[in-house]
């Protein structure tokens, strides 16, 4: 089976032993000695799967290294070779936040490294039956080693500010992107996907729960019985379509179950619920961002500072970026990031009736009025979760372990 690219940025006398040891494993080593160098392989292949970095020796090229790898929405995950002594710098910088870089001490063999590859590459197609990591049962193909698909929730507590139309919308332009999209109604009180889509008699996660005699989980593939598909292209996951039954759900095992998602889908899109409650927090710890719908009035501010400070405090602010919804208001995007103190990563300008035809309709505004400008605004979006962003930006590094923001809208 071909087996992908690893990229090597360590010190010219490591790098030729790791080198050689990976192409006789039958990966495809690329010898990296400076950031332009990564910036061109990331932006001409998809096949880099994992980057080995020195994280001890230039620790500011490291984190240029780093950031280039999270930059516009990708998500290669790294091996750091530090030192012993350097270890618990590392791990205290990622103390907070949910990735799959792993750490690697000197001294070490060629061989060693090429084996901490391996179970890296394996340990990112293992599944969780609960009795701990397995491999899926499936035999694995190129495509498999490198499926890292997005996992975007959108979130903001306070309800009204367009949170269901910007993860409708955003999930439908990436498919019309040419990508693989799972959209999820995670929106357990009052989600209304399936209905905004035409989408009738929908089986959802709750009625598989309640009629399994054992666990719905334990499958292989769990979900794909239970997805809709839209003629759009969109596929869609309906959690619970009545309130009163949502308790049946396991928070945990639904936020693995949408993480391992990622596996058959280039991106995941959540939508839930205006709360701060146990599948909402399972969710936030799994997500790799959380898009937060702002529209230019004060109660919708103030619950974003809300969301960003309780954020802060579990954790994972760094996953937080602002959609500006309704933006054509009069209110600049910089005032209201100032104000949130969060970046906006796009902006919406309103459009109320096109959004109700197309509900009417069962469709999306991207698919009943591609020419239209708020559709031009949910592809700008989309190219930006994507990472194939219309313009390329450089935005500056924020930490070795957080997520780098992408261009701002303007």
């Amino acid at each position: 089976m071909p087996r992908p690219a690893i990229a090597i940025a360590l010190p010219r006398d490591e790098q030729l032993p790791g080198a050689n040891a990976l192409a006789e494993a039958g990966f495809e080593p690329l010898i990296i000695e400076q950031p332009d160098q990564l910036d061109e392989a990331l932006a001409a292949r998809s096949d880099v799967a994992l980057a080995i970095l020195d994280g001890e020796t230039d620790f500011d090229l490291s984190l240029e290294y780093y950031a280039l790898l999270h930059e516009n929405g990708k998500n290669v995950p790294a091996l750091m070779v530090v030192s012993t002594r350097s270890l618990e710098r590392f791990i205290g910088a990622a103390a907070h936040s949910a990735t799959d870089d792993e750490y690697f001490t000197r001294p070490y063999s060629a061989e060693s490294l090429r084996w901490r590859v391996e179970a890296m590459l394996i340990r990112q197609m293992a599944v969780d039956d609960g009795s701990g990591p397995v491999l899926q049962g499936e035999a694995l193909t190129a495509d498999d080693w490198l499926r890292r698909g997005t996992f975007t929730a959108v979130f903001n507590p306070k309800g009204g500010v367009g949170k269901t139309t910007i993860a409708l919308n955003l999930a439908a332009s990436l498919v019309a992107m040419g990508r693989r999209v799972l959209l999820v109604d995670a929106d357990t009180i009052t989600g209304h996907i399936a209905s905004s889509l035409g989408l009738e008699h929908v089986r959802t996660l709750v009625d598989a729960v309640a009629d399994a005699e054992g666990d719905p989980f334990a499958a292989a593939e769990p979900l794909d019985e239970l997805i809709a598909a839209h003629p759009s292209g969109l596929r869609v996951l309906v959690l619970s379509s009545s309130p009163l039954r949502a308790d049946l759900l396991d928070p945990a095992k639904v936020a693995e179950a949408l993480a391992l998602a990622r596996r058959s889908h280039d991106d995941v899109v959540v939508d839930v619920h205006p709360d701060y409650g146990p599948l909402n927090r399972a969710i936030f710890d799994r997500a790799d961002r959380i898009l937060v719908p702002v529209t230019p009035d004060v109660p919708a501010l103030r619950a974003a500072v809300q969301f960003r400070d309780v954020a802060t405090d579990l954790g994972f602010r760094d996953k937080l970026a602002m959609v500006v919804n309704r933006a054509n208001s009069g209110v600049s995007v910089a005032d209201m990031e100032r104000t949130v103190g969060m970046p906006a990563l796009a902006s919406i300008r309103s459009a109320g009736m096109l959004m109700v035809k197309a509900a009417n309709e069962g469709r999306t505004v991207i698919d009943l009025f591609p020419r239209e400008r708020i559709s031009d605004d949910f592809r700008a979006l989309a190219e930006t979760v994507s990472g194939r962003p219309r313009k390329e930006s450089k935005p500056g590094i924020r930490g070795l372990f957080a997520w780098r923001e992408p261009a701002r809208a303007t």
